[in-house]
């Protein structure tokens, strides 16, 4: 077993709270009803699925990537999906931790290791931290001059697993410095292109939002939200469980990408 302070501890290590949006809910959102922690899963998202795995499997404390609750709430009920999901948790005994945009920013996290699974050269951050500059929002880095914009989009394609990925722009023009956001990084547009990018890989973008960037000149690659990051839930399981002894600590093995293809 561990302490909760010592798991807390270790996730701020791996991915510390100051690099979060201000936007952003990060940090221990529940409190788990032992504070001697033994179990703790991972996951992008909390879904229905999530929570039974977590019930089942004993898990004291859920490590998910994506905040609940994200905002405020006024009322805790049965009556809403997130309503349900805490309370079925809470009564469980579990509690929530997530680092979002924190673990997008960290040094080795999702944006870090979406660059290298491309085989990206020079990687750095699009926007470098004030005190840390090896940390903070995005990535970018070099694509082999050889490759055009359909290439990386297959490479990515493959590097995640997934059979299909959306293209915007001319697939057959170089790829040349490629920007890296994961999730919804369509809203972050004007700041890959300040940064220089030719292409942006990400997870989603709506439709006016391609518009906008390939009539500003910018390719984009997207994988789909999922995707694009989790994948990093494996790896923040297996770091967990390295950084702290007397830890049992896996990825969900019940989530799966709410979107599929026909």
């Amino acid at each position: 077993m561990a302490t909760l302070a010592a798991v807390t501890a270790a996730l701020e290590s791996l991915a510390p709270l100051r690099l979060a949006a201000d936007w952003d809910a990060v940090g221990l959102l529940v409190t788990p009803r032992r504070e001697s922690l033994e179990r703790v899963m991972t996951c992008l998202t909390i879904t229905p699925e999530v929570v039974a795995e977590a019930a089942r499997e004993r898990v004291d404390l859920v490590v998910s990537h994506h905040p609940l609750p994200f905002r405020p709430v006024s009322r805790l009920t049965t009556a809403t999906g997130p309503g349900r999901a805490l309370l079925d948790l809470i009564h469980a005994g579990a509690g929530i931790w997530s680092s979002h945009t924190a673990w997008d920013s960290a040094a080795g996290g999702i944006n870090d290791q979406l660059a290298h699974r491309l085989g990206l050269t020079g990687v750095s951050p699009l926007e470098p931290d004030t005190e840390l500059p090896l940390v903070g929002f995005g990535r970018g880095g070099r694509a082999d001059d050889a490759w055009t914009v359909g290439d990386l989009a297959a490479r990515a394609a493959e590097a995640l697993g997934v059979g299909h990925v959306q293209i915007a722009g001319d697939r057959s023009r170089p790829a040349g410095q490629v920007g890296i956001v994961c999730g919804s990084g369509g809203d972050c547009i004007d700041q890959v292109i300040r940064s220089g990018c030719d292409t942006l890989v990400t997870g989603e973008l709506k439709l006016h939002q391609a518009i906008e960037a390939v009539a500003a000149g910018l390719a984009v690659v997207a994988v789909g939200h999922h995707a694009s990051e989790r994948f990093s839930m494996d790896t923040l399981a297996e770091r967990l469980a390295g950084a702290v002894s007397g830890l049992s600590c896996w990825a969900s093995r019940a989530e799966r990408d709410p979107l599929g293809w026909l």
